[in-house]
């Protein structure tokens, strides 16, 4: 377990399955997680069942967000697309209550995550793709240095249009690099 003040980020249990259902087939968080079909139990129940492993194993990492007070999950934040060479991993995360945001929930847990990333896992950097219509998204990631290094044109269709992606990166400027003499 992770925690920083009132949050705790956790490893995902057998308990959080219906949790877990329920989210993940939320039809407003298909968009931004590129699902078109429903999940079912029995696969959700299977990923708990190897959730154990670790992100060298399975490639990927999700840790759910506990509060204190009451004493819940309120979403999870993910690692995925891990890459073992070069030292990099997505990012994703997930503040499911519409009325646990704004509460510094995501900005806490995020600073976990990449303390962890950077200091446990060493990974040289994270990153991640959002929306042009997630406007608070983008502001959480800018706040913890996240810089906007790209934009994919119409590249995702939805109910009113396509819509733009925004890729953003976060280096670790602690890692070991070697110097990349062409830019230079």
């Amino acid at each position: 377990m992770i925690k920083f003040e009132e949050i705790t980020l956790r490893a995902v249990e057998p308990e959080d399955l219906e949790l877990l259902y329920e989210w993940e087939n939320n039809i407003d968080y298909w968009l931004i997680s590129n699902t078109i079909k429903p999940f079912s139990k029995y696969l959700l129940k299977k990923y708990i069942e190897n959730s154990h492993k670790s992100i060298f194993e399975a490639g990927q990492l999700r840790l759910m967000i506990d509060i204190e007070n009451p004493k819940k999950a309120i979403g999870t934040i993910d690692l995925f697309d891990f890459d073992p060479f070069h030292m990099r991993a997505g990012i994703g995360i997930l503040i499911a209550d519409r009325g646990n945001r704004r509460k510094g929930y995501a900005t806490k847990a995020l600073k976990c995550v990449i303390d962890y990333c950077f200091n446990t896992l060493q990974l040289h950097q994270l990153y991640c793709s959002i929306l042009s219509n997630n406007c608070e998204s983008m502001e959480l990631f800018r706040k913890l240095g996240f810089v906007e290094t790209g934009i994919r044109r119409d590249w995702v269709r939805s109910a009113g249009g396509y819509l733009d992606e925004h890729f953003f990166q976060l280096i670790n400027k602690n890692a070991g690099t070697q110097t990349d003499m062409s830019r230079h």
